[in-house]
């Protein structure tokens, strides 16, 4: 048999990283009220001190991952332009976003009517840090398969969240924008509304696409708590991931290189001022140090990083994230 054809495109999002004020509200945010799974407690590579906890479907499918830094000691973030500007989230359907909208005004989350944008419905939600979401329905949707709710969900599986949508991304330089989505990475544009131009990856929907926002008069974002920090993409395998970096190396933006997550291999990159990218690998995923039953529970530590156990442990603040049943 010949060799295998690397495949070198972009499937789709990998996972969002924002930064939040608190992760012992944020886990019972996302855990209680969003119904997600929280698979990894670990901590930020780069700043241990700092909590990263993996919010996912159930099995921590890329593409599904939420993640959440607390740097110590941090200020309100500001949302403004060069700033990915609004999470998005999948929902099965248009009647997913009644019982949300229920769901949310009985919790007192902040919310927003349901609306039309790019012909799927949506509604914009708020955490307590203020960091910006919305929901969109997958009824009209095609492209990128969504991921598996979460087994234990307090979320009937009709109406739950199946991975990340739609994100937002504000910036006020769109025409470099523009060339980075499509002439470096792949991108194709699909649609504009206003002063939103909608682009996705490969398969496409939901699963793969990012609206640009254009805003010339905003301010622009300061990033701390309430913020979003990067979004990655995702890509196959190491292999693929090298192409992608030699890629963008060559296209002389400024880059981290090659960085081993553990959990997966990422390449960093500034598509312009504000906004970072990350391509990350699927694999190797997030159970290849804890069962699944396990997961999420216990503080876990990449092998690198395990012989300062005791004193990253002493600076983090200790809470229970045991929701198995």
């Amino acid at each position: 048999m010949g060799a295998s054809i690397m495949n070198t495109k972009l499937l789709g999002l990998h996972h969002i990283t924002a930064i939040t004020s608190s992760s012992p509200k944020m886990f019972r945010f996302m855990t209680e009220i969003l119904g997600l799974h929280l698979i990894k407690k670990t901590v930020n590579q780069d700043d241990v001190r700092t909590y990263h906890l993996y919010f996912t479907d159930d099995m921590g499918s890329a593409g599904t991952d939420i993640t959440f830094f607390d740097f110590p000691g941090l200020f309100q973030g500001t949302k403004g332009k060069n700033g990915i500007s609004r999470i998005g989230f999948r929902v099965p359907s248009d009647d997913a976003l009644d019982f949300w909208a229920e769901r949310f005004h009985d919790n007192d989350i902040e919310h927003d009517e349901i609306q039309t944008n790019f012909g799927s419905r949506t509604m914009n939600f708020y955490d307590f840090d203020h960091e910006q979401y919305q929901l969109i329905s997958d009824e009209r949707n095609h492209g990128v398969e969504a991921g598996t709710p979460y087994l234990y969900s307090p979320i009937p599986k009709m109406f739950a969240i199946s991975g990340l949508g739609t994100t937002i991304i504000t910036v006020d330089y769109p025409e470099r924008m523009d060339i980075v989505l499509t002439e470096l990475m792949g991108f194709d544009k699909i649609a504009t509304e206003d002063q939103r131009t909608l682009y996705e990856l490969n398969e496409g929907g939901h699963g793969a696409q990012v609206i640009i926002e254009e805003s010339r008069v905003l301010p622009n974002e300061i990033q701390a708590y309430g913020t979003v920090h990067h979004i990655a993409f995702r890509t196959e395998d190491e292999e693929s991931l090298a192409y992608w970096i030699e890629r963008i190396q060559s296209a002389g933006l400024s880059d981290s290189g090659f960085v081993d997550r553990f959990y997966f291999k990422s390449e960093y990159f500034r598509p312009g001022e504000g906004v970072l990218f990350e391509i990350a690998t699927d694999g190797p995923g997030f159970l290849q140090d804890e069962t699944y039953e396990e997961a999420g529970i216990h503080l876990e530590l990449p092998p690198f990083l395990e012989d300062q156990r005791a004193d990253i442990e002493a600076h983090l603040v200790n809470f229970n994230s045991d929701k198995k049943m």
